[in-house]
């Protein structure tokens, strides 16, 4: 027979053989129901999130004048979404298993792929990011004309070419912190939006197993 989420909750995460207590089996069912659907409302909310708001940045910024910054940021959110929409794809595949139990705990495997990916992926468009707005904001009209100003004065500024070579020192350095803390930036983004749901997973799994032992 087919092995239809719905089917699957109905088994519970204790094999009918095992079952002591059918109530608090029927109860971590429900519970596993609720916070799958939260954890996959909520990515699902946050990919749209992306979809709309990297057109809107990019047409704000064209509108004062950082298109740089804009095209930079929206091609980074696209390949940001590309990647989680293809991820999303992949909870389609998640072993079903016997029982409920055994659904939560692919699932959870399948989510900390995901979680780990995306780390990884923080690593590159943060300091992206920091990188599209500096050179948005160099090429900006306000930035050219302050430049131009200061170049007027070769005594007061470090040039390479016509280029302000000091100022890149720090550009570079924070690039390179965030490349380095990106994961860790990443974890604090997830734990501010996601921390509680996640936590909460954990802990049904946890009773689950406690349970089945």
């Amino acid at each position: 027979m087919d092995k239809t989420i719905e089917n699957i909750w109905k088994e519970g995460f204790i094999k009918s053989g095992d079952l002591t207590a059918p109530k608090i089996n029927d109860l971590y069912n429900q519970k596993s129901i609720h916070i799958i659907d939260k954890i996959k409302r909520m990515n699902k909310i946050n990919l749209i999130a992306i979809a709309i708001g990297a057109p809107l940045f990019l047409v704000i910024t064209c509108f004062m004048h950082f298109p740089i910054t804009g095209m930079a940021t929206f091609v980074i959110l696209a390949v940001i979404l590309y990647v989680n929409r293809n991820l999303m794809k992949g909870f389609d595949t998640i072993d079903k298993g016997n029982n409920s139990y055994e659904y939560l705990n692919s699932f959870n495997t399948w989510l900390k792929l995901q979680l780990s990916i995306n780390r990884k992926m923080a690593g590159f468009y943060y300091p992206a990011l920091f990188l599209a707005v500096v050179i948005g904001l160099w090429f900006s009209p306000g930035v050219q004309q302050i430049f131009q100003e200061i170049l007027a004065k070769p005594n007061e500024i470090y040039l390479l070419g016509n280029f302000p070579i000091l100022w890149t020192i720090p550009v570079i350095i924070i690039s390179i912190v965030l490349a380095f803390l990106g994961g860790r930036l990443y974890d604090f983004d997830v734990r501010i939006v996601y921390g509680p749901v996640y936590k909460k997973l954990e802990d049904i799994l946890s009773d689950m197993e406690d349970l089945r032992k």
